[in-house]
């Protein structure tokens, strides 16, 4: 199952990220992906928001990786300046990644170092200006049980089409 969403401004792409979040676990690694300027950094924003976390949220380009505390800690990562997977090895994340909850926007170039389970959003641009259409992709038995009982309330933010 997968759910497409249809985001008509960045803070409906916020309140995405912050429902989503609301259900957080440790250890849980959510992949972001999409084009440059898509709004992956607006998802983190409500993510954190969700996560109990007040500190402003910026994108981590240049630093690779940005630590937040709130109910959970938050590892927000972008890897997009990297090289080679080793230089994301080499950030030691997987020491804390089970006492945190981990966002990894350009998540697809690190893919095969994070966890099976984990929650795969790719958001791309939509016809109008500021749409978005984020497609949500459980991968793993926790994920999926927790989108199915998000899909109604994710309904009510934005339109929702399900796919099997």
């Amino acid at each position: 199952m997968e759910l497409s969403l249809i985001s008509g401004a960045p803070l409906t792409t916020q309140a995405v990220g912050q429902v989503l979040s609301e259900q957080a676990e440790l250890g849980d690694v959510v992949i972001l992906t999409g084009d440059l300027g898509a709004g992956k950094t607006e998802f983190v924003k409500g993510y954190a928001l969700g996560l109990g976390i007040s500190e402003s949220v910026v994108s981590p380009t240049f630093t690779i990786v940005h630590e937040y505390f709130g109910r959970e800690a938050l590892n927000h990562v972008d890897a997009y300046r990297l090289e080679s997977v080793q230089e994301y090895l080499d950030l030691g994340l997987e020491e804390r990644m089970d006492s945190s909850v981990t966002v990894v926007e350009w998540g697809e170039l690190v893919r095969s170092e994070l966890s099976p389970n984990r929650l795969e959003v790719v958001i791309e641009f939509g016809v109008k200006d500021d749409a978005r259409i984020i497609t949500l992709r459980p991968m793993g038995d926790s994920w999926l049980d927790r989108l199915t009982a998000l899909a109604p309330v994710l309904a009510v933010i934005t339109p929702v089409e399900e796919r099997e």
